[in-house]
């Protein structure tokens, strides 16, 4: 992979082992900003992805063997070069899918915290002794890994996803194949020539772009030295490689999206909820799987609190990403804006009140606030991914519960309170992987992220990310 200059266009190929691969067919990237074709990137396919299997099974017997001290040195490394490299990985960003260069590097320093939490994880692999039955047996387990792993990253995170990913299953010993949105290939391609400036040997990160992800994968769903498979996406793909890794039994990890509820209740600390509202919705212009989708306010203060609310979301600066006072770029690709319009459109002709929309254009969507009292319309019990935020009064905490846990989604839910009570009460009852208790901003490399439902299968972060990436091995001896 090279670059002319940053803001040039970049030629990219594949890395498949130790060669970065240019294939016979490549794909334009088109920048969210402008329109511009910013890359020509390679466009792997069903032959580059056998041979990208061939040399991750080669290099998994013997990364495998290696030392954690080894492995825990490496992936530290990574992460220094990782943060060394934030203003060009945000650049990048910005250019490939609109992340605003300021969040961008936040992002960044997100990422290169799994390769360091994973670093020290690769140190804490620990097996045990149990008590036998009888005085001449010795029973032992231990851990192994996995082997080789095929991650499906997404667009709107392009560094965090990667390494959250790779990195956990890097430090458990297994091998690892990226498959990158074709919306952001460039991210990944940019780590995984890091990972090769700090050493990293060769076949135990690969990253193989592609625009036909279907022809693209389905080698490794048939192989079965692919030993499992880890995806963040919609629910149908999800639900549709479940499927195909059933055919060799492959172990998934499964991160399927979500429709968070934020609830603010009277006694909450209106400053407090008004800027955890904003930064869980209009991060990444509302492009998160956490984001919140619906923010329900307790009726008795929901004028004050909209009040607030439309105040502090207008100095929201909507741009271009490459510029420094931006806080939100523009959406990914046009399906995306047309989502959000049908959605928007559909509420208000149904009654719901716009209380706030800001000025833009092109891709480029303001931060909108609707006021609607109808829960069952689509803007509420479908994923937005957009600025666009539907708040909904409510009258008492039974029934806002049974509205927030009304979805088949279950990743992450909000509660606004200063009342301690109400708040283990309502994390108990909340139907999701994750509560923020006046918290927007949950997601931290040491905690577990997951969700359950159909919000996915599995936990990445923390002790439970690497335990996605480990075998469980019993040894009985009998010493007779």
């Amino acid at each position: 992979m090279y670059r002319e200059t940053l803001h040039q266009k970049w030629i990219t190929q594949g890395k498949i082992g130790s060669d970065w691969v240019e294939t016979l067919d490549s794909f334009e990237l088109i920048s969210p900003i402008d329109g511009r074709v910013i890359g020509l990137v390679s466009d792997c396919g069903p032959e580059e992805a056998r041979w990208a299997i061939d040399e991750s099974q080669k290099a998994f017997e013997l990364w495998k063997n290696t030392t954690a001290e080894y492995r825990s040195e490496l992936l530290r490394s990574w992460a220094q070069l990782i943060v060394k490299e934030k203003t060009t990985l945000a650049e990048i960003m910005a250019l490939e899918m609109g992340k605003p260069v300021k969040e961008g590097r936040k992002e960044i320093d997100y990422a290169a915290s799994f390769v360091n939490w994973y670093a020290e994880e690769a140190k804490r692999i620990y097996g045990m002794t149990i008590p036998p039955s009888g005085s001449s047996k010795k029973i032992i387990v231990s851990h192994e890994p996995v082997g080789p792993v095929l991650c499906i990253t997404p667009w709107n995170f392009p560094s965090a996803m990667v390494t959250r990913k790779a990195a956990s299953a890097m430090a458990a010993g297994c091998t690892v194949i990226v498959k990158p949105s074709e919306h952001s290939p460039l991210s990944a391609l940019y780590l995984v020539s890091l990972w090769d400036k700090v050493g990293g040997p060769p076949g135990v990160f690969q990253v193989l772009p592609t625009s036909r992800p279907e022809k693209l994968c389905k080698p490794f769903f048939d192989d079965f030295r692919i030993r499992k498979v880890s995806f963040t996406g919609s629910v149908p793909v999800g639900k549709a490689l479940y499927q195909e890794s059933a055919k060799t039994l492959k172990g998934v990890l499964l991160e399927l999206g979500g429709n968070a509820p934020m609830i603010v209740f009277a006694d909450a600390n209106l400053d407090i909820a008004v800027r955890e509202a904003i930064q869980a919705k209009f991060r990444n212009a509302g492009q998160a799987c956490i984001a919140v989708n619906r923010l329900y306010v307790e009726n008795k203060i929901i004028g004050s609190f909209c009040n607030k609310l439309v105040e502090e979301t207008k100095k929201l600066r909507v741009g271009n990403p490459l510029d420094e006072g931006v806080d939100i770029g523009p959406l990914v690709n046009e399906k995306a804006l047309k989502k959000i319009d049908s959605l928007l459109s559909d509420a208000l002709s149904k009654g719901a009140e716009i209380i706030y929309r800001g000025e833009a254009t092109g891709l480029y969507f303001g931060p909108t606030i609707v006021r609607l009292n109808d829960t069952l319309l689509q803007i509420v019990t479908h994923e937005i991914f957009g600025p666009v935020l539907p708040v909904i009064p409510f009258e008492s905490e039974s029934e806002v519960v049974s509205w927030a846990n009304g979805t088949r989604y279950g990743l992450a839910a909000y509660i606004m309170t200063s009342d301690l009570r109400r708040a283990f009460r309502l994390s108990h009852a909340l139907e999701f992987g994750i509560v923020g208790i006046n918290d927007g901003r949950p997601s931290c490399c040491q905690a577990p992220f997951g969700g359950i439902k159909e919000s996915g299968i599995g936990r990445e972060g923390g002790q439970w990310g690497i335990k996605e990436f480990l075998e469980t091995k019993y040894l009985s001896f009998n010493l007779e």
